[in-house]
């Protein structure tokens, strides 16, 4: 997520590195990188250069007051605020009030509103504990309202749709009344996009607003598009004056363009950023959060707020205990990789962690990384996995043979997985252990995955 633009601004706080103070001259040198690189990031040279100036402005003021800070960390944090600003200052949440609430999404085709639209569904559904229904109004793209219908499956919420109605308008006010006869209280209305901007669509999107007088209107961008998606997200508030906006692909080649200067633009909230292909990756956009991630500081509140959605409270008991006796076995191991798993995509997870951003950057990391260990571990006999002392040579080939994998594979994993067992152990006999987070050795495991 937005790597290029991280390693260019940590090139351009470099060259504070090893100074005593801040001067004219060091903060220009850092000053003239920092907006190369917004510029390179698809930033607006205007936008860029009301951004230098202020971090300037504010980094010459400071007088060096803060006597424990470095000048380099006090221009990182100099420039992690003015990022925090420029990206909206706080997180901006959904208005859920109405019964029942009523979402319209816009923007244009390819941008990924059905996708979110899915998405949003997943996210009320599990996060607000809502029961949403998906609306089909892109009457226009053929496959349109087949996708929502497969999307609404597989995040088991119902779709309302009229295969044979070109009227968007009823269409959205029948779905209105649809859910309230069938207790949904949100509504998320997806409709039709255009390949350009043209007066057909916004009229279109301006008489389904007229007519259900949505609770939220959310615009849906392209985050890989930069500074093209946010002119168009300033043409379209101009027409329907939306409430927020949606930056989707953020998992993708996104130079940073449309996540720094949108907000500055069009003067709305970035209120979600999408983050991968799975239903469940969905995330509430927090300026600053995002400001740390980009700085290369990860991101450790989400990070923890991840894992305790897939923290099992009953499991990590029985786990604590099993740690203690030193009775963790494959099965165990196994169960912490699903947990994991669950928690998303494997590298944007990683980047989160402080430090483990720059270390991945250049690593192919896949969301299949821990598929080797599963196969070992799935060869084994169900003694076998609940008794790892059991593993002798024998076993060890025929587990080989099993998984496809060489011996050495095989003796490598439990090598490493009696080490992790050992030093949990010896954790365990520590003042305020306390099991459920996934066991340390799992991610080298999975670098050596190869």
């Amino acid at each position: 997520m937005l790597e290029s633009l991280s390693e260019r601004l940590e090139g351009a706080l470099k060259v504070l590195k090893g100074e005593n103070k801040l001067t004219e001259i060091n903060v220009a040198a850092s000053i003239k990188e920092i907006r190369r690189a917004l510029v390179d990031a698809d930033v607006s040279y205007k936008i860029a250069k009301e951004f230098t100036d202020r971090v300037k402005e504010k980094a010459l003021g400071s007088d060096n007051v803060l006597k424990a800070v470095s000048p380099g960390q006090l221009m990182i944090k100099i420039v992690m605020d003015e990022l925090t600003d420029l990206m909206g200052g706080q997180a901006a949440g959904l208005n859920l009030a109405g019964k029942p609430t009523v979402i319209l999404i816009a923007g244009l085709q390819g941008s990924g509103k059905t996708t979110f639209s899915g998405k949003l569904a997943h996210w009320l559904k599990t996060q607000k504990k809502k029961s949403p229904l998906l609306v089909a109004c892109d009457v226009y793209r053929p496959a349109a309202m087949d996708q929502l219908t497969v999307l609404a499956e597989q995040v088991g919420v119902p779709v309302y749709k009229e295969p044979e109605s070109k009227n968007p308008v009823q269409i959205a006010l029948k779905a209105i009344q649809y859910a309230i006869e069938h207790k949904c209280d949100v509504v998320i209305v997806d409709t039709a996009g255009r390949l350009a901007i043209d007066e057909e669509m916004m009229a279109e999107i301006k008489n389904i607003k007229e007519a259900i007088l949505p609770q939220e209107t959310l615009f849906v961008v392209d985050a890989m598009t930069g500074q093209d998606a946010v002119n168009t997200a300033q043409v379209f508030n101009e027409t329907i004056n939306f409430d927020g906006v949606v930056l989707t692909k953020m998992d993708g080649d996104t130079r940073g363009g449309a996540a720094l200067s949108v907000k500055y633009t069009v003067g709305k909230p970035i209120k979600f950023a999408s983050t991968g292909e799975k239903m469940d990756a969905l995330e509430l956009f927090y300026p600053d959060r995002m400001a740390q991630r980009i700085l290369g500081m990860g991101d450790i509140v989400s990070f923890v707020e991840k894992a305790q959605e897939q923290f099992d409270e009953e499991l990590a008991k029985k786990l604590e205990k099993k740690i203690q006796k030193n009775k963790f076995d494959f099965n165990d191991f196994m169960a912490q990789i699903n947990q994991i798993k669950k928690m998303g995509d494997l590298k944007s997870i990683m980047g989160m962690i402080p430090g483990m951003d720059k270390l991945t950057r250049n690593v192919e990391i896949d969301n299949n990384a821990f598929k080797k260990v599963e196969a070992i571990i799935q060869s084994m006999t169900p003694k076998e996995r609940t008794n790892p002392d059991l593993l002798n040579m024998s076993r060890k080939q025929r587990i080989a043979k099993g998984c496809g994998r060489t011996l050495n594979d095989v003796n490598m994993f439990i090598k490493q997985f009696e080490q992790m067992r050992k030093m949990m152990h010896n954790m365990s006999k520590m003042p305020g252990f306390g099991a459920g987070a996934p066991p340390a050795g799992a991610g080298g495991m999975m670098k050596r995955r190869r």
